[in-house]
C-alpha cells in the first residue's frame, strides 16, 4: 500500500514532533509552504523534496511513491527509478513550467533540472531509511559552534596575552633595560593584543548573530556520548586553566618574595599564563554550553519577541544595567591605561563582568515582580 506525499510528510513531522514552522525554518521556506504542500494546494521544488529527504533519511522513491513508515528494500526499488520520476512528474510532485514561490510551485508536469542528483535517489543503489533515523546537522550547526568558540576565546586571550608581553617592558624592570622606548613598546603590545582580540571578537560575533538569523531554529542532533564527550573536555579545560593560574600566581609570589622583583617579567608569566586558562575556560565553556539546543531555539524565539516588541520588562532591565556597568568599565579601564601607568586596568572589565552577573540574578529573583 502507497501513500500519498502529504501523508509521507505529516508522517516524518510527527516521528519527530516538529511543527510545521520549524520544518519550515529547517527548509528555508514559510509555514505557509508547508501547510499547502501537506495539503496538495502546492508542491515542492525537487531541491526541497531532496532536502526533506537528507532531513529525514529516507529515499525520494519512498517519500512520493511510497510509505515511508515501510521503506522498501534495495531489490524492490532497484528498477524504480525511472517510475518515480515519471510518476513524480505525472502528479505534478516538481513542475518547472510554472510560478515558484517561497519553496512552493505551481503548474507544469516537467521534473527539475536535477535528474544527476534524483538520479543518487531513485536508481540502482538507492539508501536504505532505518527504522528510526537520527536527526542530521543540515544547517551546519556544529561547525559553526566550533568556530564560534575559537574566534571568541582566541580573542579574550589575544587581549590578555597583549597586557602580558606588555609588562615585559615596565619601566623598573624592563627586559630592554632603563630606555625611553619600554612606554612605546608597552603601548604598542597592548594596542596589538587589543586589536588582534577585537579583530575576532567582532567578526565573531557578528557571524554568530547571522547564522542565528538564518537559522533560528535547529533540530537536536547531538547524542549523549557527544555530550559526556564535551563535559569530560570542559572538566580538564577547567582544571588546566586552574592549574595555570595557579602556577602564574607561584611564579610571581617567588620573584616577588625571593628575588624581589614585584613587576616585569612575573607579571608577564603570570598574565600570559593567565591568558592560557582564560582561552581554556572560554573555549570549553563555549563547546559545551552550546550543545543545549533547546536553549539556543528558546534564544530565537525570545529574538522573535523582540523584534515584535514583545520583551518582558525584567530583561530590558537586566539589558540595561549591563550596558550601563560595562560602559562605566570600559571608561574607568581606559582612563587608569593612559593615565595611571603601570596600574592594573584590566581589573576594571573582570570586575564589571562580575556586576552584569549578580545583575543578572538579582533582577531574575525579582522577575515576577518586573514583569507584571
Amino acid at each position: 500500500m502507497t501513500m500519498s506525499f502529504r501523508t509521507n510528510l505529516q508522517y516524518l513531522r510527527s516521528r519527530r514532533n516538529m511543527t510545521q514552522e520549524q520544518l519550515a525554518m529547517l527548509l528555508g521556506v514559510s509555514r505557509q509552504a508547508i501547510s499547502k504542500w501537506e495539503s496538495e494546494k502546492a508542491y515542492p521544488e525537487m531541491d526541497k523534496l531532496l532536502a526533506i529527504c537528507d532531513l529525514f533519511g529516507c529515499t525520494l522513491d519512498d517519500l512520493v511513491l511510497g510509505d515511508v513508515s515501510r521503506p522498501t528494500t534495495v531489490e524492490a526499488r532497484s528498477g524504480a527509478g525511472d517510475a518515480a520520476q515519471t510518476a513524480a512528474a505525472t502528479n505534478g510532485i516538481v513542475p518547472t513550467g510554472g510560478m515558484s514561490t517561497g519553496g512552493m510551485s505551481t503548474g507544469g508536469a516537467q521534473m527539475s533540472d536535477a535528474p544527476g542528483r534524483a538520479a543518487s535517489r531513485t536508481g540502482t543503489a538507492p539508501l536504505v531509511a532505518p527504522a528510526q533515523t537520527l536527526p542530521k546537522d543540515i544547517t551546519g550547526y556544529d561547525a559553526h559552534r566550533l568556530r564560534f568558540s575559537m574566534m571568541i576565546a582566541s580573542g579574550v586571550a589575544a587581549i590578555i596575552a597583549g597586557v602580558g608581553v606588555a609588562s615585559l617592558f615596565d619601566s623598573e624592570h624592563s627586559i630592554i633595560g632603563d630606555s625611553p622606548l619600554n612606554d612605546f613598546l608597552a603601548f604598542v603590545c597592548i594596542g596589538v593584543g587589543v586589536i588582534v582580540g577585537l579583530a575576532l571578537i567582532i567578526p565573531g560575533g557578528m557571524a554568530h548573530s547571522d547564522f542565528r538569523r538564518r537559522h533560528p531554529y535547529v533540530e537536536d542532533f547531538y547524542t549523549e556520548d557527544d555530550r559526556s564527550r564535551e563535559t569530560r573536555m570542559t572538566a580538564v579545560g577547567v582544571v588546566a586553566g586552574i592549574a595555570a593560574i595557579l602556577i602564574g600566581i607561584a611564579v610571581s609570589e617567588y620573584a616577588d618574595t625571593v628575588l624581589e622583583i614585584d613587576a616585569g617579567w612575573p607579571i608577564a608569566v603570570m598574565l600570559l599564563l593567565t591568558a592560557a586558562a582564560v582561552f581554556g575556560f572560554i573555549y570549553c565553556g563555549m563547546r559545551r554550553g552550546m550543545l543545549n539546543i533547546d536553549g539556543y531555539n528558546r534564544e530565537g524565539e525570545q529574538e522573535k519577541r523582540r523584534r515584535a516588541g514583545d520583551v518582558p520588562r525584567s530583561a530590558q532591565l537586566s539589558g540595561a544595567l549591563s550596558g550601563i556597568i560595562m560602559l562605566v568599565a570600559t571608561i574607568v579601564g581606559l582612563t587608569l591605561l593612559f593615565l595611571v601607568p603601570g596600574s592594573r586596568f584590566w581589573m576594571s572589565w573582570v570586575i564589571g563582568g562580575l556586576l552584569c552577573a549578580v545583575t543578572g540574578v538579582v533582577v531574575g529573583l525579582f522577575k515576577d515582580r518586573f514583569d507584571k
